[in-house]
């Protein structure tokens, strides 16, 4: 979950009271959040540079704050405050309004059609008449990081743009041009560059470098400008130095690009609910219309309140204690939901909760049955046993084959659900035919799939202890990944079992007596080839067998597994001195 750093001091003032930190450390338990560390600004710094020296007395605090992932309106300072002193009830919750402005005076943003290839949506905004000083300064560039690190998945689905509108001109245009046509002077820089030379020289900005990727190989790059041609963004790289907003900035435009509209506007509306606060017109924000090629125009930010209506029952049931409505709605609005009663479709207490823009996480009936139990104290709600505690018929297998695998007297280990695709198809003998879950983002080559057998892993086990006593006679139970294009994700879990003995001999036979103990403890019985009203063996052609030295298993007809001594090259790929034989058995199919 994400951290934030506020200070302690400024913290409190926005709280209107002073706590002890055991009093803060409560209130954060109380409110859903934890107080993560104590430390102080030199401090982060000393420990990033590794010197070692005496804390001054004078050092301001900081408070590291863990909030949860869906809570984008926590990630600040001024969020965070306000959404305590809601809890506290030292604060009415806040009616964000648009300005009221007629179409015609309204800034205009037009898209070109060319933006569709590469980064088709942009929303607006705007803060007037905003008052910054350096600490609300930093926390408006923070929450845009927090931001960019979060729901926008470093910039991939959503770049935010800030801007001085004083010094700009609209209507302004949302264009998608080769780069050798874009010049401007980027932020922080005094000298003006092609967008290509800028690629290149972000390369070395530790920074910005992670982002080039995201349009660097695209023939044309998104860029905003305004009615004079000057260029406010090179989203999602950098915006331009003309733009760039000061503490004397009193007019904010906010614009973000997009490939994922519904986040654009959740991020657009955490912006400018957050810090609309800061306005002249508290919590008024200007609108801003989008208007595409095709003659659409869209008016932002999107500030309607959601309405959902929730079961009284629903949420009594699911947190074990008995509520009247007044008393759920009284909750609710210490979590900054509008509740009131209502009567539900089969006439049952219900009620009916208004969703703020600032509450993008409140998505179902659970969202606000958790907000009522968080308002309600975790610590306050009845401890009780679930009505049935009877394991799902997969784990109550598992479990009782754990034990009679045991009892054959071998010994269990947990391998890593990643794997290479190497260990996955060639160090197995196999053809990679792209049948494994690919990792998208793998953190190194080790961990760049999904294994779909549990073969690697184990043989990896005995390859780093093969300097343990001989035999070695271990197994494992647990999941594979299949790709599966009936599920919504792409891929299914199927679990499996696998068992392997390491000796001076093979163990063949102690493989194959361990699979029919399997089938006896199953009440399956052994039958001729082509029964299928219990299992028998065949022949099979697996490469990371040895050949004639293998056999498939088939229960009823379906083929559940393979057993044999493993293959001499298999071995030795995994730097296994010694022979092997080995079982996998696909578990859900004994069900």
């Amino acid at each position: 979950m994400p951290t934030i750093s506020i200070g302690r001091d400024r913290l409190f003032a926005a709280l209107g009271e002073s706590y002890t930190q055991e009093e803060f450390e409560d209130l954060c338990f109380r409110f859903g959040i934890e107080l993560d560390d104590v430390t102080t600004e030199k401090a982060i710094i000393r420990k990033e540079k590794h010197i070692e020296e005496e804390a001054d007395e004078d050092e301001e605090i900081i408070y590291k704050i863990e909030i949860p992932a869906n809570r984008y309106d926590l990630l600040c300072l001024e969020g965070l405050a306000q959404a305590l002193r809601v809890f506290n009830k030292k604060q009415e919750i806040p009616t964000y309004i648009l300005a009221d402005i007629s179409k015609d005076k309204m800034l205009q943003m037009n898209v070109k059609p060319e933006t569709s290839t590469i980064r088709p949506f942009v929303v607006c905004a705007v803060l007037r008449g905003v008052s910054f000083d350096e600490a609300r300064y930093n926390s408006f560039i923070d929450l845009q990081d927090k931001l960019h690190q979060n729901i926008c998945r470093r910039r991939s689905l959503v770049a935010i743009g800030t801007h001085d509108l004083d010094t700009l001109q609209g209507p302004f245009t949302y264009e998608a041009l080769p780069p050798t046509d874009i010049n401007f002077v980027p932020l922080k820089q005094t000298k003006s560059f092609r967008a290509d030379e800028l690629m290149e020289f972000y390369k070395s900005d530790m920074k910005l470098k992670k982002f080039l990727h995201i349009i660097e190989n695209s023939p044309v790059f998104p860029v905003l400008y305004d009615s004079k041609r000057t260029v406010l963004s090179l989203p999602p790289i950098i915006n331009g130095a003309h733009s760039a907003i000061t503490l004397q900035t009193k007019n904010v435009f906010i614009e973000c690009t997009a490939t994922d509209l519904t986040k654009a506007k959740t991020v657009l509306n955490t912006m400018v609910t957050t810090f609309s606060e800061y306005c002249e017109r508290k919590f008024e924000i200007e609108p801003v219309e989008v208007t595409y090629d095709d003659g659409k125009s869209y008016i932002y930010p999107d500030l309607a309140v959601y309405d959902m209506e929730v079961s009284l029952s629903y949420i009594t049931d699911s947190i074990g204690v008995s509520l009247e409505v007044e008393q759920v709605t009284s909750l609710l609005t210490r979590m900054q939901l509008h509740a009131e009663p209502a009567k539900s479709s089969d006439n049952q207490c219900a009620i009916k909760v208004h969703v703020p823009p600032s509450r993008s996480d409140v998505l179902h009936p659970c969202d606000v049955m958790e907000d009522v139990a968080i308002a309600y104290g975790f610590n306050n709600l009845p401890t009780r046993s679930p009505a049935s505690i009877k394991p799902l018929p997969l784990n109550e297998l598992t479990d009782l084959l754990r034990i009679e695998i045991a009892m054959n007297v071998y010994t269990e280990v947990v391998t890593w659900l990643l794997c290479s695709r190497k260990e996955n198809f060639a160090m197995l003998n196999r053809e990679d035919d792209n049948s494994a879950v690919i990792i998208a983002n793998p953190r190194s080559a080790d961990f760049e799939a999904m294994r779909r057998t549990l073969m690697p892993g184990i043989l990896k086990t005995v390859g780093s202890n093969k300097d343990h006593p001989k035999p070695i006679k271990i197994y494992e139970i647990s999941d594979v990944a299949m790709l599966d294009e009936s599920k919504d994700v792409g891929a299914s879990n199927r679990r499996h079992l696998v068992a392997l003995h390491c000796g001076a001999t093979s163990g063949f036979e102690l493989i194959h007596g361990l699979v029919d103990r399997i089938m006896e403890v199953m009440a399956i019985p052994f039958v001729p080839v082509n029964d299928n009203t219990g299992y028998y063996i065949k022949l099979s052609q697996e490469p990371e067998f040895l050949p004639g030295r293998q056999a498939s298993i088939v229960v009823r007809g379906k083929q559940i597994g393979n057993f044999g001594i493993v293959h001499p090259q298999v071995l030795n790929n995994f730097d296994i001195p010694d022979p092997c034989s080995f079982v996998e058995i696909d578990v859900e199919a004994l069900l």
